[in-house]
């Protein structure tokens, strides 16, 4: 009988039964109709699949229970932009529900790929929700601090030509001419792209080269008009 009995509690064991409840039953051995079954963590019920009456199989789940006290956030970072991310970094969060108000928040992870499309790479930042102000799916700004501040050469973003696999930007040379220059970019910043190589501090550039190129087919052409004639023969 004992034997019957220690089977049947390790049914109910199996099955997560509290310990409590078994220990219960083991001492009193009165069956209860109705059983508490506690989840094995805290954390608010975001999806609920189980209803009054409904049957269920093993491994089916009831609820889905997720911990809102610490919220993950995925930031898409330019792939220029991405040397200078680096975990546990320390980051400002503007989400657009609540302006004015700043969250802190982490680095926790950086994603192994690139966006073929968008040439970004995804990371995760880990923020404090204690008070439960952010709630899934909300958008949001992220501004990382990457290190000390250092004088940089940089330009305006609306300087530069994008013709999808080099960046240009237009130098003028005086007398209405202009040489378009390819350069290497690196981080981006309220409006402006750090220049790392191709230009010289002093240069002068067209601020806003786009309106030179009324579409995206025309771009070369675009290029190669602005070729000085010594070069382009």
């Amino acid at each position: 009988m004992d034997r019957l009995a220690e089977s049947a509690l390790d049914r109910l064991r199996n099955l997560d039964m509290p310990a409590s409840e078994i220990e219960r039953l083991r001492q009193g051995g009165e069956v209860r109709r109705l059983v508490p079954l506690l989840s094995l963590f805290q954390g608010v019920a975001i999806e609920k699949t189980a209803l009054a009456g409904a049957r269920f199989m093993p491994g089916e789940p009831l609820y889905r229970i997720a911990d809102t006290q610490s919220m993950w956030l995925i930031a898409e970072v330019y792939e220029q932009d991405l040397a200078a991310v680096r975990l546990g970094q320390e980051a400002r969060v503007d989400v657009q529900a609540y302006p004015g108000r700043d969250f802190a928040g982490r680095v926790t992870f950086i994603y192994p790929t690139v966006g073929r499309e968008t040439r970004t790479a995804r990371i995760r930042l880990e923020l404090p929700n204690r008070d439960a102000a952010l709630k899934a799916d909300m958008y949001a700004e992220v501004t990382i601090a990457t290190g000390a501040d250092r004088p940089v050469l940089a330009v305006p973003e609306s300087a530069v030509i994008d013709d999808g696999s080099r960046q240009y930007v237009l130098v003028a040379k005086g007398e209405g001419r202009f040489e378009p220059r390819a350069v290497k970019l690196g981080a981006k910043s309220v409006g402006y792209h750090e220049v790392r190589e191709g230009l010289a501090p002093g240069e002068r550039v067209v601020v806003d080269a786009t309106f030179l190129i009324d579409a995206e087919s025309n771009l070369r052409a675009a290029l190669k008009a602005f070729t000085p004639a010594e070069k382009a023969q």
